[in-house]
């Protein structure tokens, strides 16, 4: 059985909650990546933050980057996945919740994430496909 922890991403860089978007944004292209978890001074995730969700929620509105935290634009629950729950409830979660990247949690602790791309790497095509298509439409 194929398990979130046989497929994640592991030991994952976070934004800190009273960290500013800049500093994000930076952090998100040093790593090349599009989004980063929100840890608080606890070490516990507060939620997600894109790229996209920087361009939306701050610049857009003319807010300053600089000036932004994190914490403000990582809002509400995020949508987890446990370190031992198999292949196809990451496909389920993901799929429901349209997300393409899950952060893996184990107890309370972050211990990584799954992405479209390493479930593509690991599972067969069909359910890869099914889950493209749900998150495209």
């Amino acid at each position: 059985m194929t398990t979130a922890r046989d497929i994640m991403t592991p030991d994952v860089t976070c934004a800190r909650e009273r960290e500013s978007l800049a500093d994000a944004a930076r952090k998100m292209a040093d790593l090349d990546v599009g989004s980063l978890p929100v840890c608080g001074d606890d070490d516990r995730l507060q939620g997600m933050i894109t790229d996209r969700d920087i361009v939306l929620k701050a610049v857009a509105q003319g807010r300053n980057p600089g000036e932004v935290y994190a914490g403000e634009i990582a809002q509400g629950k995020p949508v987890t996945i446990g370190a031992d729950d198999d292949a196809a409830e990451i496909l389920r979660t993901m799929t429901q919740h349209r997300v393409r990247r899950l952060p893996v949690i184990d107890g309370h602790r972050l211990v990584g994430i799954v992405a479209v791309a390493d479930v593509a790497r690991a599972l067969p095509d069909h359910p890869v496909g099914e889950l493209l298509d749900a998150l495209s439409a």
